[in-house]
């Protein structure tokens, strides 16, 4: 697997309008301006205690969370060059529009991560990617980062795979830079076969906020 925010998703996320969501433990008030704030509840400040650690369980449990399970394999899978085919949408009524690109997709860090360069075409324009996806033992959870030459800003998106299915399914946050809201991405990513794979991206509708999908990717390895 590959993560692949890809394309065009900077440009039509640019325009989304997001939902208001506030962090866990947040609260409103208003200043004396009358202009709202928000502050942290004192629970949400406390720390949990410490538990202390020693050398052998330590040690045991750096083996464990560093090793090399059968989810870095899967990903491993996708090493090599894909041709990349999208469908994208700039809103829930709006017609949908083409682009291909290539992408190459490597292991490093002795195989613990995947790392994917993109490479396309957006308006005329160049457009350029890298991402890195892994399988993180410890929270027993898919991790992928996404960042591209359009925007400034890093995507972090986290999931578990659905293995009936062999579907990863990824959510994250990224602030909107049009109205400042937060807003809820969400992705999913199938193996169709050694050969094929798609992705889908959702997030929220530029004038209702609803959630639609955004970006369909086929990619097609390269013989």
């Amino acid at each position: 697997m590959k993560q692949k925010l890809l394309i065009i998703c900077a440009a039509v996320f640019l325009l989304a309008s997001c939902s208001n969501e506030k962090t866990e433990g947040e609260t409103t008030s208003k200043d004396s301006s009358g202009a709202t704030t928000e502050k942290m509840d004192d629970n949400s400040k406390k720390e949990q205690a410490w538990i202390p650690i020693d050398s052998a369980a330590a040690m045991q449990a750096m083996m464990a969370a560093g090793a090399l399970t059968e989810e870095h394999k899967m990903l491993a899978k996708s090493n090599g060059t894909w041709t990349a085919e999208m469908t994208y949408w700039e809103g829930i009524d709006k017609p949908s529009n083409k682009m291909t690109g290539t992408q190459v997709t490597k292991s490093i860090l002795d195989g613990h991560f995947q790392q994917s360069t993109f490479s396309g075409d957006f308006m005329g324009m160049p457009f350029n990617g890298i991402s890195t996806v892994g399988y993180d033992n410890t929270t027993k959870e898919f991790v992928s980062t996404w960042m591209e030459n359009m925007n400034s800003s890093i995507m972090v998106m986290k999931g578990t795979m659905d293995a009936s299915t062999k579907t990863i399914n990824l959510t994250g946050k990224q602030k909107n830079p049009v109205n400042g809201l937060e807003c809820t991405m969400r992705q999913t990513y199938k193996m169709v076969d050694d050969n094929t794979e798609l992705m889908e991206m959702y997030g929220p509708d530029p004038k209702t906020g609803k959630e639609f999908k955004m970006i369909e990717i086929k990619y097609t390895r390269k013989k």
